[in-house]
């Protein structure tokens, strides 16, 4: 096989894609985008979940409070209990 002729060939080729490209034209056509009434739902409430804080200060004024006076006490047996728990969801 003459490695030439293949080159030859490959440029012939390539030349009439890029001349079929060009020919067509999408003079007057748009895009458009239409977003389902379920879409508009989802992405507000993106929003509304991006705005709320990761931290429930109701729930951690009372434990940040235990833990300064000194009285935060934790049950050795409940956390043994949601440690298993957790650990058995992960399987």
């Amino acid at each position: 096989m003459r490695i030439e002729a293949y080159t030859q060939v490959q440029q012939m080729y390539s030349s009439k894609k890029t001349a079929n490209v060009k020919s067509k034209s999408n003079v007057g056509r748009s895009d458009q985008v239409q977003i389902s009434s379920i879409g508009k739902d989802i992405q507000s409430a993106k929003q509304s979940v991006a705005g709320a804080s990761d931290i429930r200060e109701d729930v951690i004024a009372p434990i940040k409070a235990k833990i300064q006076a000194g009285t935060y006490e934790v049950s050795a047996e409940s956390f043994a209990d949601k440690l298993i728990q957790k650990y058995e969801e992960m399987r």
